[in-house]
Parts: structure tokens; C-alpha cells; sequence
């Protein structure tokens, strides 16, 4: 009894089975750690511009290529407003029904305006809408994205590509937050478009919807555009948004509070900025000529911000005729150079 407990007490662990032991518990740690998980979106980024001048008046990360989910669909919708006419009634395909996430819930063999599909597409933002557009359109998903990603080269979207006409994760789907507002600024030019997105419901031939983007009735003057959700791209929101004849498009993506930024944004910029028109029957008086510009300008100017008009002569010592070209008008703000246009004659002087 005596020995068994002194070989008890001199029992020790040694180095290899502490080694050997430290060892499995890494290996384990490393398991447990390195087990697959859902992907989710990598970045944040914004991009506010106005849209008469495409002048950027914020950005954060905004050419950062991220996936921007049902934004997408803004490109889709542009293409087939620009290509189809949107009275014409077309049947289904089957390669637009079931289709997963977000859904009007087409049937397969249905009968559909291109009208009423659109209004589908931005308002509930169907991913089976985009697909049937898709394949009316160009006859295959394959033809349609083509066309996307010729349509945002024709546009200098140098930094987007698309996969598909919806928005759905998928590798080498990406934009940035700059390109995301170029593409839009080229849609809300289109009346037809900008009429749709602005719409809070809509009542068709065929079906009725109600809009899900909430920013049309946060935000005073809101009239666009578009949501979109993956896990893999975040929240994203394409806004618009119009008062007192200036318009600014307003882009954030992979983010969680993507209403309130977004309003917070827009406001920024209304606060801060404001559309000045410079009218082309406006006489200035350039090297002692009576000038005018050869059309109306817009200009965006930065509030509580000096300007100065400078009228530079072309030519002092010149007979000019009406038509002929004056000076140019220069307008600084602070020393920065930010509206040149030249100044025509609008009499006939001899020197």
C-alpha cells in the first residue's frame, strides 16, 4: 500500500504527450475555426452626383468593384425601355419561372405587357421579370447580358460586369458606387423610366404592384429608384431624388442602414449645393462688346462659395460681325476654374 501511493505521487506528464497534446488541441481549434461559413459582402462604399452636370458631391470607396445586387436591375430595365415597346404583350418563358428570391410570381405559358413586366421589375424587383425581359429581348439570358455589358461600355462603366439581368450572387457580377450613379444618371434621363421608378403603385393590364423602396416617402422630392438585397452584396440602394430643378442620384452599397444613410446623404447635398442657370440671351460685356453665350447653362455652384465672372476678349484689334466669336466667360470659384463658354458677338463692330 505504501509503494503503490509513492508511485502515485511520482507519477509526472511528459514533454511528448504535452507536445502531442498541444498539437490536437491546435488542430481542433483550426477545425472549428476554418468551417465553412455563409459568404457575406466585403466593403461599404457611397457616391452622390447631380445629375445635369454628373459632378460628384460625395464619395467614400465609391470605385471599389462590390457586388450590388438588385441594382442590377436598373441596367436591365433601361435596355428594354430603350429596345421594346412597352405596349407589346408577350408570352412567359419557361426559363423565367421559379426563379429564386424576389418574385411577381409569373406561371409558365402567362401572357404579359412589357409595361406591366417593368413595373415588376423595379417596384417588387422580380427576379423572374428580369429574366422574362431578358429572353423576350435578345432570345437568351446569355444575348441579353451581352447587351448589359455593351450598354455600360457605351455609357464608361469601365468598372462594372454583369452575369445576369437580376441581381443573384454570382462570380464576376460586380459595379462600383460611381458607376452604379453613372448608369443611373443615364436612365433618369429616359421619361419613360423615371416615370416608372417614381411610382409608389401602379394598376396594369395585367398585374398591379406596390413599390418596396421606402425612400419615396422619406425623403422630399424622392423619385427613384432602386433596392436590392443578397447576403453577399449587403443592403444596396440607388436613390433620386429633385427639388427646385436640381436632381441628385445618390448610391450606397453593402449598407445595413441604407434608407437613412441615404436620406442623410441626399440632404447633405441639397444643403450644400444648389443649380444656377445661366441664360443664353444674357448680355455680357466682353473687350467692350456686347456678347451672349450660345445657349443656356446649367451650373452647379457650392453654397457661401465666392464667385467671379471674368470676360476675356479673343481679339481687341479685330473687325467682329455679328456671330463671331468675342472672348470667352470665365467663372471661378475661389481660384478654381469651374463653367468656361465662349461669348458671341451679338453686333457688327469695326475697329
Amino acid at each position: 500500500m505504501h509503494s503503490s501511493k509513492r508511485r502515485a505521487s511520482s507519477f509526472t506528464i511528459s514533454p511528448a504527450f504535452k507536445f502531442l497534446a498541444l498539437l490536437f488541441a491546435g488542430i481542433m481549434a483550426c477545425l472549428l475555426f476554418s468551417a465553412p461559413r455563409k459568404a457575406e459582402a466585403v466593403g461599404k462604399a457611397e457616391c452622390v452626383v447631380e445629375l445635369t452636370t454628373g459632378r460628384v458631391l460625395h464619395e467614400s470607396n465609391a470605385d471599389a468593384k462590390l457586388p450590388m445586387a438588385s441594382t442590377t436591375k436598373i441596367m436591365t430595365a433601361l435596355i428594354v425601355i430603350e429596345d421594346c415597346d412597352p405596349d407589346d404583350v408577350f408570352t412567359v418563358d419557361d426559363g423565367a419561372v421559379g426563379v429564386e428570391g424576389s418574385s411577381i410570381y409569373l406561371k409558365r405559358g402567362e401572357r404579359i405587357s412589357v409595361r406591366d413586366a417593368l413595373y415588376g421589375l423595379m417596384l417588387r424587383s422580380g427576379n423572374d421579370a428580369a429574366r422574362a425581359l431578358a429572353i423576350y429581348h435578345s432570345g437568351s439570358l446569355s444575348g441579353f447580358v451581352g447587351r448589359m455589358n455593351e450598354r455600360a461600355a457605351q455609357i464608361g462603366a469601365a468598372r462594372t460586369h454583369f452575369e445576369n439581368p437580376d441581381g443573384l450572387p454570382a462570380e464576376g457580377h460586380y459595379s462600383t458606387a460611381s458607376e452604379m450613379c453613372a448608369i443611373t444618371r443615364e436612365a433618369m434621363k429616359n421619361a419613360v423610366f423615371a416615370d416608372i421608378v417614381s411610382s409608389k403603385s401602379y394598376t396594369g393590364q395585367f398585374r398591379s404592384f406596390v413599390n418596396k423602396n421606402k425612400l419615396l416617402s422619406l425623403v422630399e422630392g424622392a423619385n427613384g429608384v432602386k433596392t436590392g438585397y443578397t447576403l453577399k452584396a449587403g443592403r444596396c440602394l440607388v436613390s433620386s431624388a429633385q427639388r427646385q430643378g436640381m436632381q441628385v442620384i445618390c448610391t450606397v452599397l453593402n449598407c445595413p442602414d441604407m434608407y437613412e444613410r441615404s436620406a442623410e446623404l441626399i440632404e447633405e447635398a441639397f444643403e450644400n449645393f444648389a443649380l444656377v442657370e445661366l441664360k443664353g440671351d444674357k448680355v455680357f460685356m466682353c473687350g467692350g462688346v456686347p456678347s451672349c453665350l450660345s445657349k443656356n447653362y446649367k451650373l452647379l455652384i457650392e453654397r457661401g462659395q465666392k464667385t467671379t465672372i471674368k470676360c476675356v476678349p479673343t481679339c481687341a484689334d479685330r473687325d467682329l460681325a455679328r456671330g463671331d466669336v468675342a472672348g470667352k466667360l470665365e467663372i471661378y470659384a475661389s481660384k478654381d476654374l469651374i463653367f468656361g463658354a465662349h461669348l458671341y458677338s451679338i453686333v457688327n463692330r469695326k475697329r
